[in-house]
């Protein structure tokens, strides 16, 4: 039932050590348990969760890969060749410990016989928190539909990925509405810049230059070439329609902003970067979900207000990498109305541009306050209707900072 179209998918109860004792017991492989060919009747080290020294020879306990923690056992280490787990091992440790001698709460010692169980948690938490990051990691990558890479970092606490996320590439509309209107006609132009193009045709100018640069002063509408033009992929009029061409990194922040997102590449001034997208809803909806979130602190509510106020945009569960994206009030990217296969003016789409030159690693921030932005409710991360109920403190650290949020 699983693999046919339309089929329905419910939440497991098991938890993973049972299904993978049962896989084992019935002599199957699942790739997203951990088991495979290879480990199936074999021993793979999954992470390291203990150490001790027992008449002077080191010994790690060991988490097998696909096995239930229950089999877990203590190996000395000169049998263990995983040199990178060991490092993070140690790494992890340090680290618990270092936090703990800046409380003044322990004093390090160079040779111990066994850890602090207290230490030992720490060590198996940031093992799984390490492993569900990279499972996300590979989720992200694998429904993207975009050239540019997602990667995920934390750092900074135990939060591993979102519980109730779901990644889509583009509207996920409400019963009754259409985010797709059925365009029927499109440009016959054989160069788009050169002549009479969807555009034009519209109204207004040609958003971009011959270096895929934007042209266009901010509050102006983008028209791209559409399914039924006649010009090809490689048209310089077809820009966000291809989605982020850069790889991007979703990132736990350090000062209370919850996840964020930092570039890995250096983009250029005035550069399509990525796509706000969500669950298309009425106002009315967006009113009542605005209430119930307001109670949670947390909502990414995004009106679509550049020709009414009909619609509204939830990325509260359902989005992309743009979900992440964090309010600064001296951005480094502006928002855009863009219009492609549907020319409704109530329900453009949201392109995200940059505003200036954007270094490698430098993090990607907008202004909730924006012509046709959004705006913020308790969480740093959350978006909710001009309709404000509650003032939030700004924590963007920029100098002209407004010191809220909304």
């Amino acid at each position: 039932m699983a693999g046919r179209r339309g089929a329905w998918y419910v939440p497991c109860l098991a938890s993973l050590e049972t299904i993978q004792e049962l896989c084992r017991k019935e002599n199957l492989t699942c790739k997203s348990l951990g088991i495979t060919n290879r480990n199936l009747k074999s021993y793979e080290v999954e992470y390291l969760c203990d150490y001790k020294v027992e008449e002077g020879t080191e010994y790690f306990l060991v988490k097998w890969k696909g096995w239930p923690e229950s089999s877990n056992t203590w190996v000395p280490l000169k049998n263990l060749k995983c040199p990178l787990l060991l490092q993070y091992f140690h790494s992890d440790k340090n680290e618990y410990l270092s936090q703990l001698k800046r409380g003044k709460a322990v004093i390090l010692k160079n040779h111990i016989k066994a850890l602090n169980p207290v230490v030992a948690q720490y060590v198996v938490k940031k093992a799984k928190q390490r492993i569900a990051l990279q499972r996300w990691k590979e989720e992200l990558n694998r429904k993207k539909n975009h050239k540019g890479m997602i990667l995920v970092e934390n750092t900074v606490d135990l939060e591993g990925p979102p519980l109730d996320f779901y990644y889509i590439n583009e509207y996920k509309p409400a019963p009754g509405i259409n985010v797709m209107n059925g365009i029927t006609t499109g440009c016959e132009c054989s160069d788009c810049p050169a002549e009479k193009c969807c555009p034009e045709e519209a109204g207004f100018f040609l958003a971009y230059n011959k270096q895929k640069q934007l042209k266009i002063q901010p509050g102006l509408p983008i028209y791209e070439c559409n399914s039924c033009c006649r010009c090809g992929p490689e048209c310089p009029n077809r820009i966000v329609q291809k989605g982020t061409p850069y790889s991007l990194c979703i990132f736990r922040t350090n000062n209370g902003r919850g996840w964020g997102v930092k570039t890995l590449q250096k983009i250029k001034t005035k550069r399509f970067v990525m796509e706000y997208v969500g669950e298309v809803i009425t106002s009315e909806e967006a009113e009542r979900r605005g209430q119930l979130y307001d109670n949670q602190g947390n909502t990414y509510l995004f009106d679509l207000d550049y020709d009414s106020d009909e619609y509204t945009v939830d990325a509260a569960r359902y989005g992309n990498v743009s979900h992440f994206v964090n309010h600064s009030c001296d951005p480094n990217l502006q928002v855009f109305n863009v219009f492609i296969d549907n020319l409704d003016l109530r329900l453009p789409r949201i392109a995200l541009f940059s505003t200036r030159t954007i270094k490698a690693g430098e993090e990607l921030t907008f202004d909730y306050q924006m012509k046709g932005s959004l705006d913020v409710t308790s969480d740093s991360d959350a978006v909710s209707p001009t309709r404000k109920r509650i003032r939030t403190v700004c924590k963007c650290g920029a100098v002209c900072c407004r010191g809220y949020l909304n």
